[in-house]
């Protein structure tokens, strides 16, 4: 990074789960966080607590990624806080389990709001926005490999966010900008463990080599890395953080 002022990471849904864990590990590594909530502002809060705790800093900040407008203010929000952000992750996102033939509308139009137009939000609005030398990380997901039914939706919006941070990757030539994404595989979080059985989630843990489910702070790290000093070679790629799942 070659900004004078002191780093500012912006992370969307970052409330809980991996966003939590992503926020408070790059609060760690020295930068100044805005936590980003949709609906959950105790959590949002009590994440800026633990990291002023751990003599961080950080704001929790509102908004919906779905409405360019909010994205906006979210923008300026961290701007008036700590400056521009040098580094965007893209965190919000949801799950919503269905075979495609048994799928409503709803459930696709939600999953491309939140998980694919916010993703575009955030995006346009950080290459618009960000300082020469940034970094920008979408979340995605390894069911894009693994094709696992029930996730055609889910895994769709996340595969078009992958192409989409990569093609943004080589828009942004000149700026010293990377754009990555992070492919999570099965994680331990409210949104994968939710309606799945003990005995769905016990043969997902062991589809890895390494027979365990993977941990919000197995992704944090991999995040942490593609945005600190030595991820700067890596532009226009997607890291599968899974245990060798696929």
């Amino acid at each position: 990074m070659t900004q004078q002022h002191p780093r500012t990471a912006l992370v969307t849904g970052a409330s809980r789960g991996i966003g939590a864990a992503i926020a408070e590990r790059l609060a760690q590594d020295g930068f100044a966080v805005v936590v980003n909530y949709v609906g959950n502002e105790d959590a949002a809060n009590d994440v800026v607590a633990r990291i002023e705790a751990a003599g961080g800093r950080a704001i929790a900040a509102q908004a919906d990624v779905q409405d360019p407008a909010q994205v906006a203010t979210l923008f300026d929000d961290a701007n008036a806080a700590f400056g521009v952000p040098d580094v965007v992750v893209n965190s919000a996102g949801i799950l919503q389990f269905s075979p495609l033939a048994a799928s409503e509308d709803e459930i696709f139009d939600r999953m491309i709001g939140i998980n694919l137009r916010g993703s575009f939000n955030t995006m346009r609005e950080a290459a618009r926005r960000m300082p020469d030398g940034g970094r920008i990380v979408n979340l995605s997901t390894s069911v894009v490999g693994a094709k696992l039914t029930g996730y055609g939706i889910y895994a769709a919006t996340k595969a078009a966010v992958e192409v989409m941070g990569d093609i943004l990757s080589k828009e942004l030539r000149g700026r010293n900008i990377t754009v990555n994404s992070v492919a999570p595989g099965p994680t331990a979080t409210s949104l994968f463990l939710d309606g799945k059985s003990d005995e769905q989630i016990e043969a997902l843990s062991k589809a890895n080599p390494l027979e365990r489910l993977g941990q919000p702070e197995d992704i944090a790290g991999a995040v942490s890395f593609l945005v600190g000093p030595d991820g700067g070679w890596i532009n226009g790629q997607t890291l599968r953080a899974n245990g060798g799942m696929v």
